[in-house]
């Protein structure tokens, strides 16, 4: 079959078509988007200032934070510019490349996850082992998997998409280039090929949630055995990590699960594990974490005396 492209954009609806509404959601999501870019670099700073990146977990979270930035701004700039926008456009080749983000840094995102659970399983029920398990070379070959498996889980649909036939219409019901909403657009038969997108982010997004369930499970039936105190400070470590995986991975699940078939609230399904996510991670991660917290205070007192000195 020959490839046929008389479309060269494609047009969002975006979340809303009330222009009442645009306005405050240009005024919400203007302010979730700084939110995730001050909260995740101030995370990633806290780290490398205070030496923190030297611990595996905080590694990872460093990882994370990076993540949590280039994931969000797949979408988020994009959204909000076309809240000013009367007409929502997006060339073709723009599209693809915003859904290659989305799914390169949503993986990625979705196997540190992964790591990060394992990485408290070591520390909690092999805390002996811990330093020895977790070291540094192995930790930098374990970040580099999470980054090469989110690429490879990219060039699927990707490479199925950029073969496809587009000849009108061009009009997409949601905020960002998502592979089921372009695929309904293609002229021709794409049943196959959607099967094949949804066993590919499907089986990602439940298997590694139940991965994950699992994983948590284990670590707190394992507590039973730890001192008081230990229990405390891995419940407030595990309960973090628990909420951030069910946020991201329920949305994710419930978009991705589902060959042939969308739903226009999809779209606003979809904020939650590409918005909302990355800006709770943040105070997750603080609030729940007295050595983040800690070396935060560090960093401000240090940087207030270094003013008042300069003074």
């Amino acid at each position: 079959m020959e490839k046929i492209n008389n479309v060269t954009e494609f047009i969002f609806w975006g979340l809303t078509q009330d222009p009442v509404a645009e306005e405050v959601c240009l005024v919400v999501f203007s302010f979730f988007y700084t939110v995730i870019l001050l909260g995740n670099l101030l995370i990633m700073l806290t780290i490398y200032m205070g030496n923190l990146w030297k611990s595996p977990m905080y590694f990872f979270l460093n990882s994370l934070s990076l993540v949590d930035i280039c994931f969000s701004s797949s979408t988020a700039p994009k959204l909000i510019f076309d809240l000013f926008a009367k007409k929502k456009r997006i060339s073709y080749a723009g599209c693809i490349l915003q859904l290659s983000g989305v799914h390169f840094f949503g993986c990625t995102e979705i196997f540190i996850l992964i790591v990060m659970a394992y990485d408290r399983y070591v520390a909690i029920c092999k805390p002996l082992h811990y330093m020895t398990i977790m070291d540094q070379e192995r930790c930098n070959k374990i970040l580099l998997g999470t980054w090469v498996g989110g690429f490879v889980h990219t060039i699927i649909p990707v490479s199925l998409l950029v073969q496809l036939p587009f000849c009108g219409p061009n009009e997409i019901n949601h905020y960002f280039c998502d592979i089921h909403p372009v695929l309904k657009l293609a002229c021709t038969d794409t049943h196959i090929i959607s099967s094949l997108v949804t066993a590919n982010s499907g089986t990602i997004s439940l298997g590694s949630f139940v991965i994950l369930l699992i994983s948590y499970t284990v670590i707190l039936v394992s507590l039973r055995k730890q001192s008081a105190e230990g229990r405390r400070k891995a419940l407030s470590t595990c309960g973090a990590h628990i909420a951030v995986v069910i946020i991201f991975f329920v949305p994710c699940t419930f978009t991705y699960m589902r060959p042939d078939v969308t739903f226009s609230e999809d779209k606003m399904v979809a904020v939650f594990y590409t918005i909302i996510t990355p800006m709770l991670n943040p105070m997750i991660y603080t609030l729940r974490n007295a050595e983040v917290k800690n070396a935060m205070k560090k960093l401000w007192c240090r940087k207030l005396f270094w003013d008042r000195n300069k003074k």
